[in-house]
């Protein structure tokens, strides 16, 4: 089973081949997107029957990825564990609790989905090098990308505001790293100079591509949630990629009649990095850019989020809302999890916890809810020292009463 395909703007409908090298539309200069044609008549009871005989990573949906099979580079992505986190539950609020762990990718975080279709598609084209801006995550997940598929890769990056994990990582995998002391925003409007480019394929989430392997999470958690249909989905927002893609997804089984009612979408984003979040919370239809963006949480570290239109329309369309929560909430929460489940995520996954809190606290969802966060990458992307300040190390000389004594004060 086959849909073709095309490339749309999101505000005038402009339509392009899906094969043009292209970020923005011609004719308004909005985003684009993929957009699958067929999915109304497609015997969706065959579709699904043909995904549960495959293994469980993203290609596993590639009916709805329209790319040719010869050009796919994959390092096993997607397929990752959903957790049932009863007593993170109890601590956060609601009925039931799950934790869609994404840093199980290859690279540790969600960037991967979107990473093998986007390179799968610059092979396609046939270009000779990758490139982004990033606040890390992207950086290392297209750097070990263009690795598998032996393409060129080149990184900007926000000078002293990458956490030092994912910059190892992107310099590791062999990408040219170059950077900025300006930020993101200017190392994203520097990369898109390069849009005209032969040989430089861009791989920011401007890139529609990107979407088509990112909305897979959906698709993942309408199997694993046993097609439960009264669940919420908490996400954090940066650069309002992840939760456009999400929504994509969904609609997609709707439009496959595979399901009836999509869950309601949450975005968080941190205090002091939220202007997508203040642009729901005040019921307001444009963003308001954020030039010095500042949080704990690196990766969410975005004052001019790109896709800030899709994710309106995810958030909208969907009744769901946002929340901004706090640098020291968010560490509470990556505390908690780690503490009471044994997960370990870097602090932009937290802001889903803490958002679901924050939200039952101030009575915008309700105690019965069950939930479904997001942690969008693992613990080890951001071995940052503030993260572990006041956490209890014992010093003791080496004396074999003094050890006994302290383990049996700490088992009572």
């Amino acid at each position: 089973m086959h849909f073709g395909a095309r490339l749309a703007c999101i505000s005038c409908g402009q339509h392009y081949g899906s094969d043009e090298i292209i970020y923005f539309c011609r004719r308004c200069g909005d985003l684009l997107e993929v957009r699958l044609e067929g999915l109304d008549g497609a015997d969706s009871d065959k579709l699904r029957r043909e995904w549960s005989g495959r293994k469980f990573t993203l290609w596993r949906y590639r009916e709805l990825i329209p790319l040719g099979q010869n050009s796919i580079v994959s390092l096993n992505e997607g397929g990752t564990p959903l957790y049932r986190v009863d007593r993170l539950a109890r601590w956060v609020g609601v009925k039931r609790l799950y934790v869609k762990f994404e840093g199980a990718n290859p690279t540790g975080s969600f960037k991967d989905r979107g990473m093998s279709v986007g390179v799968s598609k610059a092979v396609e084209l046939g270009k000779k090098a990758v490139i982004c801006a990033s606040t890390g995550n992207t950086s290392s997940s297209m750097s070990a990308y263009a690795a598998a598929a032996g393409l060129k890769a080149i990184v900007l990056v926000p000078s002293g505001k990458i956490a030092i994990g994912k910059l190892f990582q992107t310099i590791l995998y062999g990408a040219y790293t170059i950077a900025l002391r300006e930020g993101f925003d200017k190392a994203l409007d520097t990369v898109l100079t390069l849009h005209d480019s032969k040989d430089i394929y861009i791989l920011n989430s401007v890139n529609a591509w990107r979407i088509e392997g990112q909305k897979t999470l959906a698709f993942e958690l309408f199997e694993q949630m046993n097609h439960e249909e009264e669940y919420v989905v908490s996400i954090p927002v940066g650069n309002c990629g992840n939760i456009a893609a999400a929504w994509k997804g969904y609609t997609e089984l709707v439009n496959l009649g595979i399901l009836d009612k999509p869950p309601r979408l949450f975005g968080i984003q941190a205090e002091g990095a939220s202007p997508f979040a203040d642009m729901i919370i005040h019921g307001r239809n444009t963003l308001e850019p954020l030039k010095q963006p500042s949080t704990i949480a690196s990766a969410i570290r975005i004052g001019k989020p790109v896709n800030w239109k899709k994710a309106l329309r995810a958030v909208r369309e969907s009744e769901g809302f946002a929340a901004k929560v706090s640098d020291n909430a968010i560490v509470e929460a990556q505390r908690a999890i780690a503490a009471l489940e044994g997960i370990g995520v870097e602090p932009a996954s937290a802001a889903s916890i803490a958002g679901v809190r924050k939200l039952v606290n101030e009575g915008k969802l309700d105690k019965d809810a069950v939930a479904v966060c997001v942690a969008t990458g693992t613990a080890l992307k951001d071995p940052n020292p503030e993260l572990v300040q006041g956490l209890p190390l014992i010093e003791v000389d080496l004396q074999k009463e003094n050890i006994v004594n302290i383990i049996r004060r700490v088992i009572g």
